[in-house]
């Protein structure tokens, strides 16, 4: 268990047309003349990997960790439904211009087109400026010919449900949900491990290299989810001292706490890794079975693995506010009386 410890991880940050200049001061790091619009906080997708930054596996890039220690790190459960590797990716996203309005596929067709998983991911909104919006599902029904159509003619944003946000503001976009953030928006972002995307419009604008940025309109056709839903947006309470259940997805669940004083959590009983992101204010995290502390700062983020998920937060200061996003492993009493008739 020596090697069971908290994960911290060196800076990964990535630079895009329509990153911004918030990210670094957010991590308490310096300044870049970039225009730096993501940071991958968490990441085992193979193109850019997580350094771990603290302890006796200090430099070792997280998948090299996880296949060390598969159960320890991952959960028994986890490892085995996702045959050793990390099924989740945590980002924080600094949108100074709009994104593009994108879909990503779904787990049967990411894995028959790329041999990856499909993408589904949540946005919790750290920071918006006044006015700030985006775009996620459709407000109206339209067909996969007139889907086409607005593409070409530049007309699809006139159907696309739209929303202003606020800090605090929560939406989900399961796999096939047509979505785009736009400037002005500081958030986090939860998704399953993937970097399938499909861009469908992108303001006729040049990528980073001057050359205008590919589109992906046949692949996104196949892709999208036509249906208008009634609403977009999760609602959720947001006092403090509490554990707030956001989502509870088959991909992943995440919860919110604002810690205003020493705060438990046992999440033994989800067998699964726990990423944690630093929305607000700095902590400790301390883990009860080890004594391990790490110092959490504002916009960073750590992952704690499986074997040792009962700690407490600590707030430096007035409080903390922190995501919690992990596999939900547990059984509800309808499972349990399933599994006792079945096996009975």
């Amino acid at each position: 268990m020596k090697s069971i410890y908290p994960f911290l991880f060196q800076p990964n940050l990535h630079t895009v047309v329509w990153g911004g200049e918030r990210l670094c001061s957010y991590k308490g790091l310096a300044d870049s003349e970039d225009c730096i619009g993501e940071s991958w906080e968490v990441s085992a997708v193979p193109t850019s990997m997580s350094i771990i930054a603290n302890g006796e596996l200090a430099g070792m890039d997280l998948v090299s960790a996880i296949s060390k220690y598969p159960v320890e790190i991952l959960g028994g459960a986890v490892s085995e439904q996702y045959h050793g590797q990390l099924p989740l990716l945590a980002k924080f996203i600094d949108a100074k211009r709009d994104l593009s309005v994108q879909v990503h596929p779904n787990d049967e067709m990411a894995q028959r087109m790329h041999g990856k998983m499909g993408k589904s991911e949540m946005w919790y909104i750290i920071d918006a400026k006044p006015g700030s919006y985006l775009f996620a599902g459709f407000k109206e029904k339209i067909t996969p010919y007139e889907y086409r159509k607005r593409v070409e003619d530049g007309s699809i944003l006139e159907v696309l449900a739209k929303h202003e946000v606020k800090s605090g503001d929560v939406f989900y976009l399961p796999a096939g949900r047509v979505h785009a953030i736009g400037g002005g928006i500081l958030l986090a972002e939860i998704q399953q491990s993937s970097d399938v995307t499909y861009r469908i419009f992108d303001y006729n604008r040049p990528g980073i290299d001057g050359k205008p940025r590919e589109l992906h309109t046949e692949l996104a056709a196949q892709a999208l989810d036509y249906t208008v839903y009634p609403e977009y947006k999760t609602e959720h309470r947001d006092d403090t001292d509490v554990a707030h259940k956001l989502i509870n997805t088959p991909y992943f669940s995440v919860k919110v706490i604002e810690a205003t004083a020493p705060f438990h959590r046992n999440m033994l009983k989800y067998d699964s890794f726990i990423i944690i992101m630093n929305l607000k204010g700095d902590c400790r995290v301390k883990m009860r079975a080890t004594g391990d502390v790490i110092v959490l700062p504002e916009g960073n983020s750590c992952l704690i693995p499986a074997a040792i998920a009962d700690y407490d937060y600590i707030p430096l200061n007035v409080s903390a506010k922190v995501l919690e996003a992990f596999v939900n492993n547990r059984k509800t009493l309808g499972q349990m009386i399933s599994d006792f008739l079945r096996l009975s």
